[in-house]
């Protein structure tokens, strides 16, 4: 083992706590670096997986949702080489939300958050599709990484929220 990858969110803020504590364990006792990897864009290697080869004009945008509760979603925009076009962000999606591109460029919209989009984008560049992905599409970024050195400071990797994490005492 040279190094271990996890998943650094956004997304269940347990799930991200929990995961990123097991991997920063494991690459302290062990000595080995450890290399975190962005959820929406593992989502978007998925994606591409399914969708590369049915879009050969380089006018695909990816946008990875994940559902944040109420109406909101954790998303980004990535074009088919993966390239960031809009950054990570919490966000209640509207109908204007992606005007910047939905003219121009066919939209894949997809995870877990997609249906809050589908209900009033209506656009045909916009796509929706359900896709599921796996620790086996972070494969690619993780080696990535690797291979040119972009580790963690275990010291200070944290997970990405997206947005602010609260706590508070249980309630009696």
């Amino acid at each position: 083992l040279s190094a271990i990858a996890v998943s650094a969110g956004p997304g269940s803020y347990t799930g991200l706590r929990v995961g990123m504590a097991t991997a920063k364990g494991l690459a302290y006792a062990l000595g080995i670096p450890m290399i975190s990897i962005s959820t929406l864009e593992i989502m978007a290697i998925a994606a591409m997986s399914i969708w590369g080869n049915k879009e050969k004009t380089g006018k695909l945008l990816l946008v990875p949702m994940i559902d944040a509760r109420r109406m909101e979603v954790f998303t980004a925009v990535y074009d088919d080489t993966i390239k960031t076009i809009l950054s990570p962000q919490a966000m209640i999606p509207d109908e204007n939300s992606f005007n910047t591109w939905i003219n121009d460029y066919k939209m894949l919209f997809f995870g877990n958050g997609h249906e809050k989009c589908k209900i009033f984008l209506h656009h045909p560049n916009a796509c929706f599709d359900h896709i599921n992905f796996g620790a086996t599409d972070m494969v690619k970024l993780s080696f990535s990484k690797f291979q040119s050195g972009k580790f963690d400071d275990l010291a200070y990797a944290e997970p990405f929220y997206t947005k602010d994490f609260y706590t508070s005492a249980k309630k009696m």
